[in-house]
């Protein structure tokens, strides 16, 4: 494995681990980073010529605290905490890598405390415990990389001028702080899910990240169960990903989708996780999600989709967290198990007031109008879906069901 590689790899599974445990003492996030991009720097420069180190995880550590150190002289702060970064230093230069605590779960929920601003919580979780830089954070959320480079500084430096607490919650504390947690590695998740064709870079990689999240803190808290739906739900969907167009490049539905091209590997591992999350016996809305997806998943086997399990399990759901997204998922799950019109029923009583740029509500409104052959409905709803829609292939799909009304007019008259 060349240098590059290795820097790479060493990357994507030490930064966060490296900055938590730095940032644990220092408390100083931005001048953390600083330290461990300039070793990060010197290895590219240094291992080419004296060969990669055996642990590298371990000479970056050690190389970004002298940069602390040196940046402490610098800055010529107090001796007593000249004093302790030199203990530090000097604790390093014994450590064995295989005690080097691991301290990026702490991190994660730092991010999400409750004094920094929660639209942040996701962005600063990216760039700590990932290491993703400002200006592809800032392509994810649609901002300009300048204003959320700003952002990250003010929510850093709002972490060190409050000492917010570099550690676990409180018990009582922990269950809205790992709601938090939660939250943003789904949105993370979704966002990146949102990419069909994986085209848009402002959103490659943040699946695969929001995975690595999820395993991170499932292994970390095994007993949370809601952690291990998370991890459930986002393996049952990264399952399809390669069924989720055909081999020329179209959209396909869950429903259409070939069974053959999910990944058994993932549902597996999906499956034992959901297993685990239900010996806590504490359901909550991230299982039920997965659940969902565990019915889909067993179509691979049986051949035959259970629609009337996913309403039920749908019906438990909105009552638990009756979002937009999950209401128009009950409205097609109950369509499909037990017809159009009944689908029909629920989609009309959403709020009018949430639905306007919903492009999933019109996407089923215009399928369950076209079931019912209220076809003016219909046609007026594929419009509305798929202006609304961001995605190519999508949309070709949504301008062909509009037009198999067209035909089926034609054809009757």
């Amino acid at each position: 494995m060349n240098t590059y590689r290795v820097v790479e790899h060493t990357v994507r599974d030490s930064y966060g681990r490296i900055i938590s445990f730095l940032s644990a003492d220092w408390r100083n996030l931005d001048a953390v980073e600083d330290a461990l991009a300039d070793a990060l720097v010197s290895a590219l420069e240094s291992w080419p010529k004296s060969g990669i180190p055996d642990k590298p995880e371990a000479w970056l550590l050690k190389v970004a605290k002298r940069r602390l150190i040196d940046r402490t002289r610098r800055d010529r702060i107090s001796e007593k905490a000249f004093a302790a970064l030199l203990a530090m230093s000097e604790n390093v230069q014994h450590m064995d890598f295989a005690s080097f605590p691991d301290e990026r779960l702490k991190m994660l929920f730092l991010c999400t405390h409750p004094e920094i601003d929660p639209s942040m919580h996701t962005p600063l979780m990216l760039q700590t415990v990932l290491g993703i830089d400002a200006s592809r954070i800032a392509s994810a959320f649609v901002v300009k990389p300048s204003t959320m480079g700003q952002r990250l500084t003010r929510a850093k430096a709002k972490m060190r001028s409050d000492r917010l607490t570099f550690s676990m919650p409180d018990v009582e504390e922990l269950p809205e702080r790992l709601d938090a947690v939660l939250e943003s590695v789904y949105a993370a998740y979704g966002s990146g899910w949102e990419d069909l064709g994986g085209v848009d870079p402002r959103r490659r990689g943040l699946v695969d990240e929001a995975i690595y999240l999820g395993r991170l803190l499932s292994a970390h808290m095994p007993d949370e169960s809601e952690a291990l739906g998370l991890l459930a739900l986002m393996l049952h969907c990264e399952a399809r990903q390669q069924a989720r167009r055909d081999d020329a490049g179209s959209y396909v539905p869950l429903s259409e989708q070939d069974t053959s091209r999910w990944s058994s590997s993932l549902i597996a591992e999906a499956e034992r996780c959901l297993h685990a999350a239900a010996r806590a016996n504490r359901i909550g809305r991230f299982q039920l999600m997965a659940a969902i997806q565990s019915v889909h998943a067993q179509r691979a086997r049986t051949g035959r989709t259970e629609w009337q399990e996913i309403a039920l399990l749908y019906e438990g759901l909105s009552r638990l967290s009756p979002t937009l997204g999950i209401l128009v998922g009950r409205a097609a799950a109950v369509a499909e198990a037990y017809g159009p019109r009944e689908g029909l029923t629920l989609l009309e009583a959403i709020p009018h007031a949430k639905i306007g740029s919903y492009q999933p509500y019109w996407a089923l409104a215009a399928h369950v109008h076209r079931k019912l052959e209220n076809f003016g409905e219909a046609r007026t709803a594929y419009s509305l879906a798929i202006g609304l829609c961001e995605d190519r292939s999508v949309r070709r799909f949504l301008r062909q069901r509009a037009m198999e009304i067209e035909q089926s007019t034609r054809t009757r008259t």
